[in-house]
């Protein structure tokens, strides 16, 4: 719809208006801002409010625009009130930041917001805090040296992806003429002790045995403590804690596991034959293997990147100090609370025991949630330096494989995406992915020939297809 001449000159005159406006620093990148609505302006715009409202009224016994101004006011006296603050408050505030180039990073906090309110003399004065993004000045890139590993895959790395591809299609058979063995898949109840108190209990707990955590405990010697038994038996497991265990409750004391097998199960290993190839897609046991060590070359590239990219973030934490805003680094230590609790209760440990810890946990989350902002700021600063982007093509990409991933029409992931606020957040990831992979393009890269320890791990994970690279690089 065209705009009058009048509406046009208004919209001018309110572009044109400059509010006083006092700013001073309060805090790590915080700052307090004082906004005055001069009464002349209040007025004004409550005029053309009630021209607007006056215009459009019908009210009994008058014809439409014709209602007196008393009766106007009478009718809709607080209503106007409240909507011209409502638009003198967005417009003044929305240009205090603008005007003065203040990049909130949160909400702003107002001063005495309950008493906010439009006086019926003189000026309008309020003020806020707000947080704002911290001042960064990057580091020297000319020291930036990342050492990269030289792995090479062989036919021996293939054959440990084929074996491990085998026990991922494999079947579960029961067993009955044995005790356990390694590698079995166990049923048993579960009970956890510190004394005589009751840690943690599960009926019909799913075990492998293998070394591994239960109720979040460590035990890498399980298999050859459970060794020999058969459904019906029950055995204990002392274990001593580590001093540093993050369970304050347990740390250093000796914790007892009792467990009472009920049944168990032998994995069968796959067997490669032509219905097996050709339910995988392959038409021969070559082309699998082809692809296994394809799959490998992928993964291990995967993983020295991820570690090439860590080594550069450490450099950026290492060498750049910011001023963090206080409440932002706090909502950032919560959400890291939260992340470290969930993991906690993943891996099996007693939601008692993760409230026990809470203090220790959040302890450990300060440092962590500083470390993330400080990467996040620097990161932003780089991809501005260097004005790195992300294109439409490579987000739909991306949602495209997480789609895929999660058996997924790409346009309803991504229409999901747009609803719950993923789809910026995956924007901003991959624009700092960019930003790492244009610092590593930057960095002296000094290659070296990993122990045989660092290389049967990074081999391990490929083999394996759990790759240890995150997508996360925050």
């Amino acid at each position: 719809m065209a705009t009058t001449a009048l509406e046009d000159k208004t919209q001018q005159e309110d572009t044109a208006y400059e509010y006083p406006v006092e700013i001073e620093e309060s805090g790590p990148a915080a700052r307090k801002v004082r906004v005055t609505i001069p009464r002349e302006r209040i007025e004004a715009y409550a005029e053309e409010a009630m021209g607007g409202i006056r215009a459009d009224a019908a009210l009994p016994g008058f014809r439409r625009g014709k209602a007196p101004r008393h009766v106007i006011q009478k009718r809709f006296g607080k209503v106007l009130k409240d909507q011209v603050q409502q638009d003198l408050l967005r417009e003044s505030y929305q240009q205090a930041l603008e005007r003065n180039e203040l990049a909130p990073v949160g909400e702003p906090e107002f001063d005495d917001p309950d008493n906010m309110k439009l006086p019926d003399a003189g000026d309008f004065i309020y003020s806020f805090t707000v947080e704002v993004q911290p001042e960064v000045t990057l580091p020297s890139m000319e020291g930036l040296k990342v050492r990269k590993p030289k792995v090479t895959i062989n036919d021996e790395h293939v054959q440990q992806a084929l074996a491990n591809l085998r026990e991922q299609q494999g079947s579960l058979m029961p067993v009955e003429d044995r005790g356990v063995q390694e590698k079995d898949y166990l049923i048993a109840d579960v009970d956890v002790k510190q004394g005589e108190e009751t840690i943690a209990h599960q009926h019909d707990a799913q075990l492998i045995s293998r070394p591994g955590r239960i109720a979040g405990i460590e035990v890498q010697d399980f298999v050859s403590r459970v060794e020999g038994m058969r459904p019906g038996e029950e055995r204990t497991l002392e274990i001593e804690i580590p001093a540093g265990n993050p369970n304050e409750k347990i740390a250093g004391k000796t914790i007892s596991i009792a467990i009472r097998l009920k049944d168990i199960k032998a994995l069968a290993l796959a067997e490669i034959d032509e219905a097996f190839l050709e339910s995988l897609g392959f038409a021969n046991q070559q082309e699998l293997l082809d692809a296994l060590r394809e799959q490998m070359v992928e993964r291990v590239d995967n993983d020295i990147r991820h570690a090439m990219r860590r080594q550069v973030q450490e450099y950026l934490i290492a060498n750049t100090k910011l001023d963090l805003p206080r409440r932002l680094t706090e909502r950032q230590t919560d959400r890291v609370v939260n992340r470290r609790t969930v993991n906690l209760l993943m891996r099996g440990m007693p939601r008692e025991q993760v409230q026990a810890n809470m203090e220790q946990i959040r302890q450990g989350a300060v440092a962590e949630g500083i470390r993330e902002l400080t990467l996040a700021f620097v990161l932003s600063k780089v991809a501005s330096e260097r004005q790195i982007d992300v294109s439409d093509a490579e987000i739909n990409g991306q949602v495209a494989l997480l789609a895929l991933d999660n058996n997924q029409r790409p346009e309803a992931l991504r229409q999901r995406m747009e609803s719950d606020g993923s789809l910026a957040n995956l924007y901003v990831q991959l624009r700092e992915q960019k930003a790492l992979d244009a610092l590593l393009a930057e960095a002296t890269i000094e290659e070296f020939e990993p122990t045989p320890e660092e290389e049967a791990q990074t081999i391990e994970s490929a083999a394996s297809g759990e790759s240890q690279a995150t997508e996360d690089v925050t």
